[in-house]
């Protein structure tokens, strides 16, 4: 009975850490650039978009097809980030867990 009840208060301050882990995540803001730096994208850890900036050289009638590309580049760019941060994060909450391989936290 005893272990039961260790277990149930370990799953219970896992379950706090992961909520506090989300929230931080939440609160994280990365940054993606592409075009070497003409277009840059600010969002957070959970993908809602902060800002963007653009270079004003690319704002020219003909070449409006490569700046959509480097926005839609710039955003990819920093949901990469995002997504590797939250990965680290779960990864160090994690650690020594017997979680099976594959299986992504938070769910």
């Amino acid at each position: 009975m005893r272990d039961i009840m260790g277990m149930m208060g370990k799953v219970k301050e896992m379950q706090a850490k992961m909520e506090q882990m989300q929230a931080d995540i939440a609160a994280l803001e990365v940054e993606g650039k592409s075009g070497g730096g003409l277009v840059t994208v600010r969002m957070t850890g959970k993908g809602e978009m902060l800002g963007l900036k653009i270079d004003p050289s690319l704002f020219k009638e003909d070449e409006v097809e490569i700046l959509e590309d480097l926005v839609i580049a710039a955003h990819k760019d920093a949901k990469d980030k995002a997504e590797a941060l939250a990965a680290e994060k779960t990864r160090e909450l994690t650690a020594g867990l017997p979680i099976p391989p594959g299986m992504k936290l938070p769910f």
